[in-house]
Parts: C-alpha cells; sequence; structure tokens
C-alpha cells in the first residue's frame, strides 16, 4: 500500500515537474523543474528494486542539472527570467507530434502481449543486469574502469607542476610560500 502511495507521488509530481518546465520564464526555474522530475523517476526505479540504477541516476542528474543551471546563468541573455521568454518553438507542431507520441506509446503499453514472470526474481539484480549488459565482458570492464580512473588521477597529478609541498618546503616549516605568482595566499 505505501508503495503504490509513493509510487503514484512520484509519478504525478515527475509528470508535473516535467510540464513545468516548459511554463517556466527562467532558465534556472526550468532546470531545476526538469532536475525535480528526472530525479522523481530516479526514485520509480529505486521502488522497482533497481538500487545500482536508481541511485546512479539520482547522482547523475543531480550533478548534470547543477552543472547545467550554472552554465545557463553565465551564458544566457535572461537566466533569472526577467523578460518574457518561451522555451517552445512551434507550438502546434509540437502539440501534435507530443499526442502521437503518447497516443502510440499508450497503444503499445495497452496492447502489448506482457509475459508472466517464470521462477523467482533474482537475488542481486544488479549483477544480473551487469551480465546482462556486458555478458563475459563483465571483469573486463570493471578493470577498464579502474585503469581509466587511475589514469585521470595520474593526469591530474602530472599536469599540476607544483604540489602542496612546494610553497612551505619539504617539511613544511617555511614561514611564508613560496608562490612564483605575487598576490595569493603566500602575497
Amino acid at each position: 500500500m505505501l508503495d503504490d502511495v509513493i509510487f503514484w507521488v512520484l509519478a504525478l509530481l515527475a509528470v508535473a515537474s516535467g510540464v513545468m518546465v516548459f511554463r517556466f520564464d527562467s532558465m534556472a526555474r526550468a532546470t531545476y523543474a526538469l532536475l525535480t522530475s528526472l530525479l522523481c523517476v530516479g526514485g520509480e526505479v529505486l521502488l522497482l528494486g533497481l538500487d545500482y540504477l536508481g541511485v546512479v541516476i539520482v547522482l547523475m542528474m543531480t550533478i548534470e542539472m547543477a552543472i547545467m543551471a550554472v552554465f545557463m546563468v553565465m551564458y544566457m541573455m535572461n537566466p533569472a527570467g526577467l523578460m518574457p521568454m518561451t522555451m517552445v518553438h512551434n507550438k502546434k507542431g509540437a502539440a501534435v507530434i507530443c499526442a502521437a507520441v503518447f497516443a502510440a506509446l499508450a497503444a503499445g503499453i495497452l496492447l502489448a502481449p506482457w509475459l508472466s514472470r517464470r521462477g523467482r526474481p533474482s537475488a542481486d539484480p544488479t549483477m544480473d543486469l551487469g551480465l546482462s549488459l556486458m555478458g563475459p565482458q563483465m571483469l573486463t570492464m570493471m578493470t577498464l574502469g579502474l585503469a581509466l580512473f587511475a589514469t585521470i588521477v595520474a593526469t591530474v597529478v602530472l599536469a599540476t607542476r607544483r604540489g602542496r609541498y612546494d610553497r612551505f618546503g619539504d617539511d613544511l616549516k617555511a614561514r611564508t610560500a613560496d608562490d612564483p605568482v605575487r598576490g595569493g595566499m603566500g602575497r
């Protein structure tokens, strides 16, 4: 019962905030409305028992929308929505396309022959999903992910000319920082 209530609350909030994306005059508000909608979708995925995918959706969308809001505020001529603007172009064409896509998806949902479950649900759906997506290359992809992460860390370390010990010496006992550019913390 509680799962049903949470499902419908998240579903209605996702749709309502998705609609608000096109109603707001502010790009920043539209971004956060889209974030709300996508977080609700992540909550729905969590509710389905796919914890890993749900957390990935929530984390990915939160970071993506925060970055998008920052860039919109920096580069948009009217990020705060002080002048009226619209997010929709060709309203009639967009409405026809949306109605047709909605009708096709609804017909697919209602007319598709749904399969009935055979057997029991998996004990570890995340592992099964990984095996379904990657097959026997799962270990290879996990190793590749660690190698890419190590490469990123090594690149950042090698790209910085100076480390934390350069400013105050190897023993960190210098009274003032030896900064090559004056005006920073070392003055």
